[in-house]
C-alpha cells in the first residue's frame, strides 16, 4: 500500500532520527522511561525563517541550531538530554533536498549530544517556515539550576564569549566583515550549548540561565527573580578575537555586544567564596568562565559601567519576541 505523502516524507527523512521511545513513529505519542531518582526537565523553543534564521542559511545549520538552542535551555538547568519532540511547518514548495539537509544537521548533532527524536508533527504552511522543538532532559532532585536565588554580594559570571551571535548576524547581512575563519557567522548559525558546564556548576551557584535575548536583558531577569540589582562591568565582558577586533575599530558596537542576543552562553551568580569551585567546574567542563560584575542591594535593574566607572546608557536591553 502506498503511503500518503506526509507519512512517506516522515518515513523517508524523520524515521532515521527516531529513538527507542519513539515507537518507530507509528503511534500517536512516545513512551519515555525517566531514569530512576531523576526529575524530568522540559523546554521548548521555536524558530521562524526571517526572524530566527536567515532564509538562505544552509538547511543543515538550521537543523543544528534548532536542536542547540533547546539544548542550551537544558544546560541552563544543569540537565542531561533525553530526547526531543519536533513540529515542522515547512513553507509550501520546500524541496525534498532542503528537508534532507535539515535532517542531516539534526542527525549530526544527535550523535554529538547523545539524544534522539521521540516524535512530533510535520505540516506545510503558505507563510514562512516555522520550526518548533520541545526538549526533554533529566536532573537530580533539588539540583536544577533556577533563575531565582541570586543574592546581593554574589559575583556574576558568564561562560565563553559574548556578542559573537549578534555580530555574526550583521556579518551575514553584509553589514560587517568577519575574520578569515568565519568565526562570527558560525557562532550565529551554530551556538554551543554548555551542557557540561551547566551540570558541573549545579549545586555550586545560586542562580543561572542562558543568554539568548541579550546579556543585559537576561541579567535583568535574574535581578527581578532575586529582587535585587546588578552592576555589570562592560570592560570585563569576554570577547572573542574576532569581536574584539571589530569593537577596536568601532566602539559604537559595544551596545550591540551587550544587548544583541544569540549568545547561548551561561550567565550565573555565585558567592565570592565559591570562586574556586566555579573555576574548577570551568576546567572540568573545558569551558572558560569570566567574572563580569556583582549583584547589589536595590531596585531589580542592571547598571552597566564602562572602563571609567561611569554608568552607560543603553537604548535597549535586548531582543523582544513581540
Amino acid at each position: 500500500m502506498t503511503l500518503p505523502p506526509e507519512f512517506a516524507l516522515i518515513a523517508r527523512h524523520f524515521l532515521p532520527l527516531a529513538g527507542e521511545g519513539a515507537l518507530g513513529l507509528s503511534d500517536d505519542a512516545a513512551l519515555l522511561d525517566v531514569p530512576p531518582g531523576r526529575q524530568l526537565v522540559l523546554a521548548a523553543d521555536a524558530m521562524i525563517a526571517g526572524v530566527h534564521f536567515l532564509p538562505d542559511d544552509p538547511p543543515n545549520t538550521i537543523g543544528r541550531k534548532l536542536l542547540r538552542v533547546n539544548l542550551s535551555d537544558l544546560a541552563a538547568m544543569g540537565a542531561v538530554p533525553l530526547g526531543y519532540l519536533m513540529t515542522t511547518a515547512f513553507r509550501r514548495g520546500t524541496t525534498d533536498d532542503w528537508i534532507a539537509g535539515f535532517v542531516a544537521g539534526l542527525a549530526e548533532d544527535q550523535r554529538s549530544f547523545g539524544l534522539a527524536a521521540l516524535g512530533g508533527d510535520t505540516v506545510t504552511t503558505p507563510g514562512p517556515t516555522c520550526l518548533s522543538l520541545t526538549i526533554l532532559g533529566s536532573v537530580a532532585p533539588g539540583r536544577a539550576i533556577r533563575r531565582v536565588g541570586a543574592r546581593p554580594g554574589d559575583d556574576i559570571w558568564v561562560s565563553g564569549t559574548i556578542g559573537d551571535g549578534a555580530l555574526g548576524l550583521r556579518v551575514l547581512r553584509g553589514e560587517l566583515p568577519d575574520d578569515a575563519a568565519g568565526h562570527l557567522a558560525r557562532r550565529y548559525r551554530l551556538p554551543e550549548p554548555r551542557l557540561a558546564l551547566g551540570q558541573a556548576i549545579a549545586g555550586v551557584i545560586h542562580a543561572g540561565m542562558d543568554v539568548s535575548d541579550g546579556l543585559v536583558q537576561d541579567l535583568g531577569h535574574l535581578c527581578r527573580a532575586a529582587g535585587c540589582g546588578a552592576e555589570l562591568d562592560a570592560a570585563a565582558v569576554p570577547l572573542s578575537p574576532a569581536a574584539a577586533a571589530l569593537i577596536a575599530g568601532d566602539a559604537a558596537l559595544l551596545p550591540a555586544i551587550l544587548t544583541g542576543g544569540d549568545d547561548y552562553e551561561l550567565l550565573f551568580t555565585a558567592a565570592p567564596t565559591a570562586a574556586a569551585a566555579v573555576q574548577g567546574a570551568s576546567r572540568a567542563a573545558a569551558v572558560p568562565v569570566t567574572r563580569i560584575g556583582r549583584m547589589v542591594e536595590g531596585a531589580p535593574e542592571v547598571q552597566v559601567r564602562g572602563a571609567d566607572g561611569r554608568v552607560l546608557t543603553l537604548t535597549r536591553g535586548g531582543w523582544s519576541h513581540f
